[in-house]
């Protein structure tokens, strides 16, 4: 009995230790009242449903945790994702180019951009937010150019059985999901790079000065991002058995809003990826929820929208209380110094 009392407490202990215990416990608490209010909240369909939109908002989260952990911002994963998406239904569909090969260039394309993203923004001291915003309405117009505006279907069977499938009753999407949030959970928390994207966002000043190669981690960070968003298109295309060229419309902004929500600073130097994890399954969670109680879609954007600003206010706070702590803690310690200790005792 007292070996399993020990065991709860450990386990309690390592819950409330959690970085994402802010977002875990509203997350289970909404979730509660939804099944309460409407009992088809927690039906497997529904979940499954809930589980793979969330997965699209999360994989292009992944790349953004980091670009905003090292304080940049990508605004062009949408329109990178629906680049992704018609360049890889042109390969098939138009060119004759087979299934694997025509991912792995629509993913090098994705590579691509966010590699001109990174160089410009380190080579040029260009600002994050103009270059991505600029490069989101250049893939886009890419979109419309090559398709004219017209979908491109049908698409192959066998890409279309990459998402459409399941494995275990549970969409490959997420079990997709799950593997890149290990794999990128073990980078940032485990590796050089990671120690390095956190101390970049923290102060890049310091980081410069302890020898951090600022330049080639930050462009390898938009590679990411651009590579995660050229995936989620390639599975949405997948999904959806064509190429359409308004797919990820704002998807940037839900991706950031997911990101924020999970804990990510807008200022850098602090995020993690399971609660960007967790902020893409509560940001879907709220949209489905209120679909299911057919709640208007204009009202949905309103909730949204405030739950977006209230976490960015959290943040706020939350770094202000953290600067106002470490100015504390450097007042003491200036004022106990031996120079300081000195002084007073000869003015004694």
């Amino acid at each position: 009995m007292q070996k399993k009392q020990n065991i709860i407490v450990r386990i309690g202990k390592a819950f409330w230790n959690m970085k994402e215990r802010g977002i875990i416990i509203p997350t289970v608490v909404y979730a509660i009242l939804v099944h309460i209010v409407n009992p088809i909240f927690f039906t497997a369909g529904n979940i499954n449903n809930l589980l793979r939109q969330s997965g699209f908002v999360f994989i292009s989260g992944i790349g953004m945790t980091l670009v905003l952990i090292s304080a940049g911002i990508d605004l062009s994963v949408g329109s990178v994702l629906a680049l992704s998406c018609v360049t890889v239904g042109i390969f098939m569909v138009n060119m004759g180019i087979p299934v694997v090969p025509a991912i792995i260039l629509a993913i090098l394309i994705g590579a691509v951009i966010g590699l001109v993203n990174g160089t410009i923004i380190v080579k040029f001291k260009t600002p994050p937010m103009i270059m991505t915003l600029g490069m989101m309405f250049m893939a886009r117009g890419l979109v419309y150019i090559t398709t004219k505006g017209l979908p491109i279907y049908p698409m192959p069977k066998n890409y279309q059985a990459i998402e459409q499938t399941s494995l275990l009753g549970i969409p490959t999407l997420v079990w997709l999901s799950v593997f890149l949030c290990i794999i990128f959970h073990i980078i940032l928390t485990r590796t050089t790079f990671g120690r390095s994207v956190y101390a970049i966002g923290g102060n890049a000043a310091a980081a410069k000065l302890s020898g951090i190669p600022i330049g080639r981690v930050t462009v390898s960070v938009y590679a990411i991002s651009g590579v995660m968003a050229a995936i989620t298109g390639i599975m949405m295309g997948s999904r959806l058995g064509s190429a359409q060229p308004s797919v990820g419309s704002g998807q940037e902004m839900i991706v950031i809003a997911a990101c924020i929500v999970g804990g990510t600073s807008t200022f850098g130097g602090r995020g993690t990826i399971l609660g960007t994890a967790i902020g893409a399954i509560f940001m879907n969670m709220l949209t489905n929820s209120m679909t299911l109680m057919r709640v208007d879609i204009y009202y949905q954007n309103l909730v949204v929208g405030a739950v977006l600003v209230f976490a960015v206010i959290l943040d706020q706070y939350s770094r202000e209380s953290t600067m106002r702590g470490t100015r504390k803690i450097k007042k003491g310690a200036e004022d106990t110094t031996p120079e300081r200790q000195t002084g007073d005792m000869t003015n004694v």
